[in-house]
């Protein structure tokens, strides 16, 4: 099954993206899925300045992007559109993405439309491959202890886990085949260089493990 990294995007203490995003982890996880999260809260990515020299974070978080088979990306939504955070973190990464497949979710007063119509924009940008669908939670979607009170979103997360599991596996096999075997009529011939720079990404610090995060959430 797959490696997949969550990545929370969000800043505030109680997230609903966050919380939304770990229920998607743990469905991910118990389908077979080992997972990881990344959360911008707590590890200080920098500004992206593409002249600057790559710092102990950034090359922490490149590492587990090289670890990742695929992603669940939660961002909140402001303004119509995916939080700073989020899109901070897509712009330190380009040929690292392809080939890999995204789950996408949010919180939103609406319909987190806009938001994840932004990330699919810049998943596809990277040659990645986005889920035909998303998950959006709101507030109301949560009783007064945090907790999802909403079947049809915990079955939408439910889906959105083992798609990603599923799938990212799938299709990163296939894009890795496609590179040892140097195919020229696929889209993943131009990425020769690129894996070999993340198969030899050294991770630097580790980042915290998903369990904890889920016993503290």
């Amino acid at each position: 099954m797959a490696n997949i990294l969550g990545v929370s995007g969000s800043l505030r203490s109680d997230s609903l993206s966050r919380r939304a995003l770990l229920m998607g982890l743990e469905f991910a996880r118990v389908r077979g899925a080992e997972i990881r999260l990344l959360d911008l809260a707590d590890v200080a990515l920098p500004m992206f300045r593409p002249d600057d020299r790559p710092s102990q974070v950034v090359q922490s978080v490149a590492a587990e992007v090289a670890w990742a088979d695929a992603f669940l990306l939660a961002s909140p939504e402001y303004h119509g559109a995916m939080s700073g955070a989020i899109k901070n973190f897509l712009d330190f990464h380009w040929d690292e993405l392809a080939g890999k497949v995204f789950g996408c979710l949010c919180a939103s007063h609406g319909e987190g439309q806009g938001a994840m119509d932004q990330m699919h924009i810049a998943i596809r940008q990277c040659h990645g491959w986005s889920l035909p669908y998303g998950v959006s939670v709101r507030d109301d979607d949560f009783d007064r202890t945090g907790s999802l009170k909403n079947p049809r979103v915990a079955a939408r997360l439910e889906m959105l886990g083992r798609d990603v599991n599923v799938y990212g596996a799938l299709i990163r096999s296939q894009f890795q085949v496609d590179l040892r075997d140097g195919r020229p009529d696929t889209f993943a011939s131009r990425y020769g260089p690129a894996a070999t720079r993340i198969d030899l990404a050294v991770p630097a610090q580790r980042l915290p493990p998903p369990r904890q995060a889920l016993r503290n959430s």
